[in-house]
């Protein structure tokens, strides 16, 4: 009778085993590690440390805390997560299905957390500090190279783009981070610029596996000193360092959004303000050269790394073109809005 009730509560606790086991991998196979729920990434300060953090359902998560918190809860795999973009963009082959897993699990769920922040309480930084390589295009928009006294008969299946290089680490700011205008310079202008992420390391890309690479999207304001680009001394035509890696030149944010919630890159809304009066407002559809075609050029000339920043070039509408030309002065704001991403706000001084 004993060796009977000792088989049957044997066989009871294999069951109550068996059913934790299936409930855990249910819990498991509950949390998908797929982009169902749309979300952005940014690298903010609170409590004096900066750390990076995700935006969804309008509050800014800490990505550590929200992994751990995910890994306690649902019963998933212990997976490390850095503490800056750059370092996740540079894992995200790893790292991106549990960015998803975080978002699936959490949404509709982030009121109350202690790791969840409004956007509007902490120090939103420049998302990628720093890329290994900043690179830009220029007059790459018809309408743009027209008004600046380029050619806008260009051909994207028989020239290639014009891309020059800015300085990460001298350049970029954060956005609300005033640029200063620095002494004697008074031809300071604004060219709003919707902006590739890359996710992989990048060398002799094609048009087919271009988008491949790209980890997401952001924005960035490539400022332009127009006395030091096109100088009046006549011994050269254009002067892109003078001109465009001036320090401080490149504010960027605040979000970088991921590629597979912008299935529609190629249609997206460009739109730059100064003291809120619009002054650029196009498109993406009107690129030259398309994402595709400025990252297949790119990687041509050079290796890409994750986490590199390529801007695709700025709409009509700068200060230059302008008859007669317009430019900021020290008090001015600039706020330059990429349709899905949101808007970077530069105060001049």
């Amino acid at each position: 009778m004993q060796k009977q009730s000792l088989g049957v509560r044997n066989a009871a606790l294999a069951i109550a085993i068996g059913a934790i086991v299936l409930v855990s991998g249910q819990a498991r196979a509950q949390v998908p590690a797929t982009p169902d729920v749309a979300f952005k990434l940014a690298t903010f300060e609170v409590d004096g440390r900066e750390r990076a953090g995700m935006l969804l359902d309008g509050r800014l998560l800490d990505l550590q805390e929200a992994n751990a918190h995910l890994v306690a809860d649902a019963g998933v795999t212990s997976l490390e997560m850095p503490d800056d973009l750059k370092t996740l963009i540079e894992g995200s082959e790893t790292l991106k299905p549990r960015l998803f897993q975080i978002a699936n699990y959490l949404s509709g769920k982030t009121e109350g957390l202690a790791f969840g922040y409004s956007p509007d309480a902490v120090s939103i930084k420049a998302p990628i500090k720093y890329p290994w390589n900043l690179i830009a295009a220029g007059q790459n928009y018809r309408a743009h190279a027209a008004e600046v006294g380029g050619s806008a008969e260009t051909d994207p299946d028989r020239d290639d783009p014009l891309l020059f290089a800015k300085s990460p680490r001298s350049t970029i700011i954060d956005p609300g981070q005033p640029y200063v205008i620095p002494p004697g310079r008074d031809r300071i202008d604004w060219e709003g610029e919707f902006s590739i992420v890359l996710g992989k390391q990048a060398r002799n890309l094609t048009l087919d596996n271009a988008m491949d690479h790209v980890f997401g999207f952001t924005i960035l304001y490539d400022v332009s000193d127009r006395a030091a680009q096109i100088p009046d001394h006549g011994r050269f035509a254009r002067d892109y360092f003078a001109g465009k890696s001036m320090e401080g030149a490149s504010p960027m944010g605040p979000y970088v959004v991921p590629r597979e919630f912008l299935p529609n890159h190629a249609e997206l809304q460009v739109t730059t303000r100064v003291n809120g009066e619009v002054m650029q407002d196009s498109n993406t559809a009107y690129l030259v050269h398309d994402v595709e075609r400025l990252l297949r050029f790119a990687s041509r000339i050079m290796t890409l790394w994750p986490g590199d920043v390529v801007a695709t070039g700025t709409p009509a509408g700068v200060g230059l073109g302008r008859t007669p030309p317009v430019y900021l002065k020290r008090g001015d704001v600039v706020e330059i809005e990429v349709e899905g991403i949101g808007t970077l706000v530069t105060p001049i001084q």
